[in-house]
């Protein structure tokens, strides 16, 4: 695996290195300090999984560096890191195609979730996004967000089912299972599972009564 870190603070580099850690000792790092380096690694190595950008950095003037890396990497999935966040920016940047945007206030943890998540090709949205009180009719719309794979393990955990049970159903394995998870747990705006599957169920029942009307 290969992923490209940039950002023009090396301190910042290191961390996310060791944020990162748990993925594995296979992983090679490439680094950037600056959007045009950035533009460059991306180029000079298309065998890159992944990129961790700041928004901020040098010649990046915003969103629009990010225009600029997914028109000439468009297949690359990239993650914007930005110390500021705001959630008319995150919407932006996931409407031109970052696959996440991750606040550099959150925890290593949530961080190295929110990789995991992308590299499993799936779309990372902060917390700041996710209503804690979403309800059935709330969820709804980050829901349209979900891939394919990710709604059929939705739809198999309204019906209850545990993760061994949704892994043999689907043909994934359990680990993949957990990952897809994340990003419904964070569609629906739920704290755990048992709030995720009543929300589920909930929406899912709510669809079924509106198509049959």
């Amino acid at each position: 695996m290969k992923l490209l870190l940039a950002d023009d603070h090396q301190m910042v580099r290191l961390g996310l290195k060791a944020a990162l850690a748990p993925l594995g000792p296979d992983v090679t790092y490439v680094e950037a300090e600056s959007a045009e380096s950035a533009l460059a690694a991306a180029t000079e190595h298309a065998d890159l999984d992944l990129v961790l950008i700041d928004i901020n950095m040098p010649g990046m003037g915003g969103v629009e560096g990010v225009r600029r890396l997914r028109a000439a990497h468009p297949a690359l999935p990239l993650i914007v890191c930005s110390a500021a966040v705001d959630a008319g920016l995150v919407r932006e940047v996931l409407a031109l195609g970052a696959s996440g945007f991750i606040p550099k206030t959150d925890t290593t943890k949530v961080m190295l979730q929110a990789v995991h998540l992308v590299l499993a090709g799936g779309t990372y949205v902060p917390r700041m996004l996710a209503d804690p009180a979403a309800s059935a009719q709330g969820a709804g719309g980050h829901v349209a967000s979900l891939t394919p794979r990710q709604q059929d393990v939705l739809r198999l955990l309204a019906e209850g089912k545990p993760n061994k049970v949704i892994a043999r159903e689907l043909d994934i394995s359990e680990a993949t299972v957990k990952v897809h998870l994340l990003a419904v747990f964070r569609a629906l705006g739920a704290r755990n599972r048992t709030q995720a599957v009543v929300i589920a169920q909930r929406m899912l029942a709510k669809g079924t009564k509106n198509g049959a009307t």
